[in-house]
Formats: C-alpha cells, sequence, structure tokens
C-alpha cells in the first residue's frame, strides 16, 4: 500500500496547491524584472521613463512639478503600508481565535479541514501580506532617498555633476519602484491565497488566473503600448 505524502496538516493536493500559489509568484516576478529583450515589460519600459524624468529634471526650472510627483509616489506607498498592516492585524487575530474559522466554514459551507489546516491557510495570506508591507516599507524610503538625491541635482546644466546626479537619483527611483511593484504583486497573491479558504482546486485556479492577469498587464495591455510609442532613449 502506498502512503500518500503530508506535511502536517496538508495533504498532496494542498500541497500542489501551494506549490503553484507561490511558483506562480516567483514567476511573475522573475518574467516582470527580466523579460525578454524583445519583449520588454511595462515595468522594464518604465525605467527608460524614469531615468528620462531625471535627465529633463536637470533643466527645468522651477522643480516644483518633480517635487510634487515625488512626493505622490511616497503618499502611495504609505497606504499600501497602512493597508497592509491592518491585513496582517486582522489575518492574525483571526488565526488567534480558530473556533471563528470551523464557525466561518460552516456558515458558508466552505471547504473543511482541522483547524490547524484552517491556520495554515489563513497564515499564507498573512505572510504574502507581510512581504508586501516590507517592500512598501522600503520603497518609501528610496523614494525619499530619491527625493534627497533629486534635490541634490545642481540647477546649473553644464556643471560636470549635473547629469551623474541626476542618473544616481534615477537609480533610487527606479528601485524603488520596483519594491512598490513588488509589493503589489504580494498583495495580488495574497488575495489569491485566499481562494484556498474554498479548497485546493480554487487555490490552483486563482493563482493561474492572478498569474495571466499579471502577465497581461505587463506583456500584452493598452498601457504597455501606449509606453512603447515614441520611448526614452
Amino acid at each position: 500500500m502506498i502512503e500518500t505524502f503530508h506535511i502536517g496538516p496538508l495533504g498532496p493536493l494542498d500541497l500542489t496547491a501551494l506549490v503553484t500559489l507561490v511558483g506562480a509568484w516567483l514567476l511573475i516576478g522573475h518574467l516582470t524584472e527580466h523579460p525578454p529583450a524583445h519583449r520588454p515589460s511595462v515595468g522594464k519600459l518604465m525605467e527608460g521613463y524614469r531615468r528620462e524624468w531625471m535627465r529633463q529634471l536637470v533643466t527645468r526650472q522651477p522643480r516644483i512639478f518633480d517635487s510634487a510627483m515625488i512626493d505622490g509616489l511616497r503618499q502611495s506607498t504609505t497606504f499600501f503600508a497602512s493597508t497592509a498592516l491592518i491585513a496582517i492585524g486582522g489575518g492574525l487575530a483571526l488565526i488567534g481565535n480558530p473556533e471563528q474559522l470551523t464557525d466561518l466554514a460552516q456558515e458558508f459551507a466552505l471547504a473543511s479541514g482541522p483547524k490547524l489546516l484552517w491556520e495554515t491557510r489563513i497564515l499564507t495570506a498573512v505572510l504574502f501580506g507581510a512581504n508586501a508591507f516590507l517592500k512598501f516599507v522600503w520603497s518609501h524610503r528610496l523614494f525619499s532617498y530619491a527625493a534627497i538625491a533629486m534635490a541634490a541635482v545642481p540647477n546649473d546644466a553644464t556643471d560636470p555633476l549635473a547629469y551623474p546626479r541626476a542618473e544616481q537619483a534615477a537609480r533610487l527611483n527606479i528601485n524603488a519602484a520596483k519594491s512598490f511593484n513588488r509589493g503589489l504583486r504580494a498583495v495580488y497573491f495574497a488575495l489569491a491565497s485566499l481562494a484556498w479558504l474554498l479548497g485546493p482546486w480554487a487555490l490552483i485556479g486563482a493563482s493561474l488566473f492572478t498569474f495571466g492577469m499579471l502577465w497581461r498587464r505587463e506583456f500584452a495591455s493598452v498601457a504597455r503600448q501606449a509606453l512603447l510609442e515614441n520611448p526614452p532613449a
């Protein structure tokens, strides 16, 4: 008799669903940040626009627009970080009272299982939320560094440090955007992981759907087509 493979409360199908979730998350992140040269992603195309933004910064007077732009980006990271933190707190509170999990399953006829399995399902979403929170916080810091680097760009375009410092600011801006996008992807897959409450097949479906949605936005969207028109040199 062949024994089925289990890890704690996770049976073979649950393990397959979890691997699908994590694999889809890692794969779309890799494809987005390291796309084929002949088919750049939206994130990769935006790197060129961010560098062009910093080059235009050198000769733009006054630089009020640039200040407002970087401030808006920092506010976005703050909003998402706060939202992720609230979601983490809610998930931990639910795990701390496992009776609510079984009551919820009975009320909505969700997938059955032991309390430890329910806690594992909720904890998966919490871990994705924690990852998102850390990425948003780091993105906020990087945008702050980028703002300081932008302020250090000389007003005189003939200054030998003007364009090198603008390039430094662009690199900080690009890294901040990467961290922000990683946080958003973690949020998407945190939402997808909640499908596990309906069972492993629902998690597999939600993972593949989320992967497909993110792939389309990065490689086959109207926004990407617009960015491809007259791209920065």
